[in-house]
């Protein structure tokens, strides 16, 4: 990803407390173009001696659903998870064009007009796109997607009232909620987010086993030796009991969540076969 965002900045915090701990610098390498390919099939094909990491999101499972077999690299058996050391809660917002104040509404009217809801996200085969389609199957409506060069328009034209949702992580549109600008009806979270305390989850609303929250974490080569990675996990998970590393990690709409080894590995590998099955029954691909 490029310098800035909010991958960048948790790898960043992560790099200069691992520095610490490790006692040695942790460098962060921005390799940002075509979907993370390029940093992912850098580290894939690194040496598996853990001085080359990758620090990745959810979209690196999204790879094997955008891409299949014309990457250079498997997404999940080319890596080994270490850790991940956030997730971003994806919630669900609406814009003017909607009176709705509630998520049973929301489905209400969806459900009386199929495809009459339209829903912005920052592309086709954005991590917005995928986890709008994962509720529209687990909910029995039909959405109509209006894909965006990127959030921010996505979002500039979700408050004009340009469309009427959007799937977004809670960082991207949590000043927007704030100033009354979005409605917020559900966030993704298991627990009701402290920014957002009176925002119900997707659980308490009726919508059973809807998750999409965006994670951010290390991953390393495949063939990684057990020492080295259980190293790395002590790093990560010094990381996240760190009061100061929570607060900067809160102040981006994140919530500090260590899961390491294999619970990571599952996840990833879970995530990734979801995706797959909704990007072949879209037919979506990358170019």
């Amino acid at each position: 990803f490029a310098a800035g965002g909010p991958t960048d900045v948790v790898a960043r915090s992560f790099a200069e407390s691992a520095g610490k701990g490790l006692g040695q610098p942790v460098v962060v390498d921005n390799k940002p173009g075509a979907n993370a390919i390029i940093a992912a099939q850098a580290v894939a094909t690194s040496p598996a001696d853990g001085y080359t990491l990758l620090f990745g999101a959810t979209n690196h499972s999204m790879i094997p659903a955008l891409y299949g077999n014309r990457v250079k690299f498997d997404a999940v058996k080319s890596f080994k998870p270490i850790c991940t050391l956030a997730i971003a809660p994806t919630v669900l917002v609406v814009g003017p064009s909607m009176q709705t104040k509630t998520l049973a509404d929301f489905l209400t009217q969806a459900k009386a007009k199929p495809r009459s809801l339209t829903y912005a996200t920052a592309g086709l085969g954005s991590s917005g796109h995928f986890y709008s389609e994962q509720f529209a199957r687990l909910t029995g409506i039909s959405l109509t997607h209006i894909p965006y060069k990127g959030a921010a328009p996505a979002v500039t034209d979700l408050m004009s009232g340009q469309v009427d949702a959007s799937f977004a992580t809670l960082g991207s549109v949590l000043p927007h909620i704030l100033s009354g600008k979005l409605q917020a009806l559900a966030i993704s979270s298991p627990q009701r987010s402290a920014q957002l305390p009176l925002v119900p989850t997707f659980e308490e609303s009726g919508v059973k086993g809807y998750s999409a929250d965006a994670w951010y974490g290390v991953l390393a080569p495949e063939g990684l030796p057990l020492p080295v990675q259980k190293l790395l996990e002590q790093e990560a998970q010094s990381f996240g009991k760190s009061a100061q590393q929570a607060d900067k990690l809160r102040a981006l709409g994140m919530v500090p969540q260590v899961v390491c080894g294999e619970r990571f590995a599952n996840q990833v590998a879970r995530d990734a076969a979801i995706y797959t099955e909704i990007a072949r029954d879209l037919n979506l691909k990358a170019d």
